[in-house]
């Protein structure tokens, strides 16, 4: 399978992607980035007290924080330098509860446009079971970020 030029438009890591999310709500949740493809991001959460509602399965708001995160990072990357990314909507289906463990979840675009962003994000659990699917839709603003 041929490998695809990336989308990346600025140096992007995952050491970088760590970095840029010290002492905000991705750190404190305890994402963790795992890896950087040539058109995707992947991330994980554990599933511990921090992340849990209280019937003791993963808070949805919690699953939306990992996948705008992991969304929001693919747009931030991938825009012209000078421009910027903003988010506009996210939607997400949760398909399966979680209660232990991690949940990973992996971003990819759907349409990288001049003026928007869409991308889709899977978080599965850590039997590869489909727990939640989100959509965001991201603007693409003038300015650098």
């Amino acid at each position: 399978m041929p490998i695809e030029a990336a989308i990346w438009t600025r140096p992007l890591s995952i050491e970088i992607l760590q970095r840029v999310h010290e002492g905000s709500a991705p750190e404190h949740l305890g994402i963790e980035f795992l890896e950087v493809g040539g058109d995707f991001i992947r991330a994980r959460m554990p599933v511990d007290r921090r992340t849990l509602q209280p019937m003791g399965i993963v808070h949805g708001g919690v699953s939306v924080v990992l996948a705008e995160t992991l969304g929001s990072c693919g747009a931030g990357f991938s825009v012209p330098p000078d421009r910027h990314a903003v988010g506009l909507d996210i939607n997400a289906n949760h398909i399966r509860a979680v209660s232990s463990g991690w949940i990973t979840g992996l971003a990819r675009p759907v349409h990288l446009g001049r003026s928007t962003q869409v991308w889709q994000i899977e978080i599965r659990d850590d039997r590869e079971r489909l727990s939640c699917i989100a959509r965001l839709t991201l603007a693409v603003l003038e300015g650098g970020a």
